[in-house]
């Protein structure tokens, strides 16, 4: 079965060009040109991924991100930015926004298409799917499901895989580089400086039942996962 792909854009040109180079990879794609059309869409036909313009009229983008992240019907859809914004700083916005990845334009369709693939691929990546827990928090990798003594946490798809290597690699230290290579996978586009972001998320999303204290920065190295004290 084909991986189904919604785009988001309000320029016309950008929906016929990429509607057609992901059809011809092998995407099932549909195009709007709005947050508005595109809840449409999804009510009727739940994508794989969505990618998602910044700048569009009415309710933009970065808040749209938001939007996708805090609704339980499709915080779990990979969601790839598409934007002029090159910052660093709006990067970085995007991902703190709930973005799995950020395509600048102009770009090349090849790029975006392999881009793509390669989310998807890590998005979707079978590892061990037994359970784990570990003083009441709970994961369980087949059905994506995060709890604290039965009751269910909010987490996005790049926390949710973070947490899942942390939880099955308890005590030991990672450079940010290791992250990026064990959770992001090698052909990886994204900054070392990204992973401190979805730490933030990841540490935000357990805070609730205070499970962030095991997130631990080891200054100079990385992150660590620890029921001890820093």
């Amino acid at each position: 079965m084909s991986r189904s792909i919604l785009l988001v854009d309000d320029e016309a040109a950008i929906r016929e060009m990429v509607q057609h180079a992901l059809s011809r990879a092998g995407f099932d794609t549909r195009a709007v040109a709005d947050a508005v059309q595109a809840d449409r869409e999804i009510e009727r036909w739940p994508p794989d991924l969505v990618l998602l313009d910044w700048m569009l009229p009415g309710i933009g983008g970065l808040e749209y991100a938001r939007r996708l992240r805090r609704n339980d019907a499709t915080r779990n859809i990979t969601l790839n930015m598409l934007t002029a914004k090159c910052e660093e700083g709006d990067k970085l916005s995007g991902f703190e926004a709930g973005a799995d990845d950020y395509v600048v334009k102009p770009f090349s369709v090849k790029e975006l298409v392999a881009r793509i693939c390669a989310v998807l691929k890590r998005t979707t990546r079978v590892g061990d799917d037994d359970p784990i827990e570990i003083e009441g928090l709970r994961l369980d990798p087949t059905s994506h499901r995060l709890t604290c003594r039965d009751q269910p946490i909010r987490i996005a798809p790049t926390e949710f895989r973070m947490l899942h290597f942390f939880m099955g690699h308890p005590e030991r230290v990672f450079t940010r580089n290791q992250l990026l290579d064990r959770v992001w996978g090698r052909d990886v586009y994204i900054e070392e400086r990204t992973v401190d972001v979805h730490i933030r998320r990841l540490r935000k999303a357990l805070a609730g039942h205070g499970f962030d204290r095991f997130v631990q920065t080891v200054h100079g190295t990385g992150y660590r996962f620890s029921r001890h004290p820093e």
